[in-house]
């Protein structure tokens, strides 16, 4: 693995602090990762933010197929050079920003559902968690890369100050388990916080179904947004154009006190609540 300074100096680029821009720098790492990701043959990956190829290469040896969506448009061409180099054919660069693509697009082509992969961006992490979680009929599971404090929120329990939006909405459709911590100092340029690589496998349905899973995720969103006032004044407004007299009503029959927190409900109450909020609408 050439090192991605030495890849970026060679044509006088410079990290795009914008992007996100943290590249792996070992390859040792990237290997255990891969290592630890139980990757088969028979899987197609769809990579997000592919860099300078230090995810793509060793997961393209060991599965069918990977799509490498790379946004930055001055890395292209070394990223399908460093493929070559390592022989590697078996790879499709996609220049693109991720949040536009649809994952359908990728699992038909693949013919089954695929494996995500990739480092995401920090300021546009929690966007890239919701379409995976709004486009998870074409996803067996992702394995990511996050900033820690976004892996610490998203396997946050209830009553703790990181559970939040993210944490229900992935606890209600997915099972998350930590593949591996990593320091600042993996990464070219060096971030100011540790990461984590966890995987977040999808489940076939979940465990309590919403009734109308639109409207359980805006209820989510919705007690969520005023985190600091109680759920009846949380859920008024208009995320779901209901006042606070009404969310009371709705809260009582549900058997939620109104005056909970959104950060004490379990992803039970919540279902129970969107359920109940849909009856009354």
């Amino acid at each position: 693995m050439t090192s991605p300074r030495t890849l970026l100096s060679s044509i006088n680029l410079h990290p795009k602090k914008k992007l996100g821009q943290n590249f792996l720098k070992d390859s040792q790492t990237s290997e255990m990762i891969i290592d630890r990701c139980n990757l088969t043959a028979a899987d197609t990956i769809l990579e997000i933010g592919a860099g300078l190829g230090a995810m793509t290469i060793p997961a393209a040896r060991r599965v069918k197929k990977v799509y490498a969506v790379e946004m930055d448009q001055r890395i292209y061409g070394l990223l399908n050079n460093e493929l070559f180099l390592n022989d590697i054919h078996n790879v499709k660069v996609v220049q693109g920003n991720i949040l536009a693509l649809p994952i359908k697009d990728f699992a038909e082509k693949a013919g089954e559902k695929i494996t995500l992969l990739g480092n995401l961006p920090y300021n546009i992490s929690s966007q890239i968690l919701v379409k995976l979680i709004h486009e998870r009929l074409y996803v067996d599971c992702a394995i990511i890369m996050l900033q820690k404090e976004m892996g610490i929120r998203i396997t946050a329990l209830p009553e703790s100050r990181d559970y939040g939006r993210l944490s229900v909405m992935l606890k209600y459709c997915a099972d998350i388990r930590k593949i591996a911590d990593l320091k600042a100092t993996c990464f070219f340029p060096r971030p100011k916080v540790d990461s984590v690589v966890v995987e977040i496998k999808f489940k076939e349905s979940p465990l309590e179904q919403a009734d109308d899973e639109a409207l359980f995720f805006r209820t989510i969103k919705a007690a969520f947004s005023k985190r600091r006032k109680v759920l009846r004044n949380s859920l008024s407004g208009n995320i779901l154009n209901i006042d606070s007299q009404t969310a009371g009503s709705i809260l009582k029959k549900a058997d939620i006190d109104p005056v909970r927190r959104a950060e004490t409900l379990t992803v039970s109450e919540f279902v129970r609540l969107s359920n109940s909020i849909g009856r009354e609408l």
